[in-house]
């Protein structure tokens, strides 16, 4: 079964353009090693009616910074392993991986790793879902 490594982000708004290029890079090396799926999404409606735990609570940030939600996708925890190893040793990573040049505080990033237990991506859809049905032959009868 698939696994994930999820990201909470708080990004200074003002460094949005710049913490933008660095994960285009970081999803090319991402990638390139062999992960599945590379997602960056930006928050927008983090404060829905009623909800009393919100991600920038949760991350104690105010109005200046912008909430990043990220995951990156394997086939397995054997392989985000295999890659995250890959990934870290890439030296393309290593300037980014500087906290003194980072657009972000690394201190206050959320990161977990997370086993998937339901997946509906289209390209995932169940066997029978998959196949369709072979039409039938239809026996031809022998020339006597």
């Amino acid at each position: 079964m698939a696994y994930a490594d999820g990201f909470l982000i708080p990004v200074p708004t003002k460094n949005l353009p710049a913490y933008r290029k660095m994960s285009q890079k970081a999803g090319e090396v991402w990638m390139e090693h062999g992960a599945l799926d590379y997602k960056e999404c930006t928050g927008d409606d983090l404060a829905p009616e009623g909800a009393t735990a919100t991600f920038p609570k949760a991350l104690n940030v105010g109005d200046d910074h912008t909430v990043v939600f990220s995951w990156i996708v394997y086939a397995s925890k054997t392989e985000r392993n295999r890659i995250l190893k890959r990934v870290m040793a890439d030296p393309r990573l290593a300037k980014m991986m500087d906290p003194k040049q980072s657009p972000f505080d690394p201190a206050k990033m959320l990161y977990g790793g997370f086993s998937v237990i339901v997946d509906m991506a289209p390209n995932k859809a169940p066997a029978k879902a998959k196949k369709k049905a072979a039409p039938k032959k239809v026996a031809k009868k022998k020339k006597r």
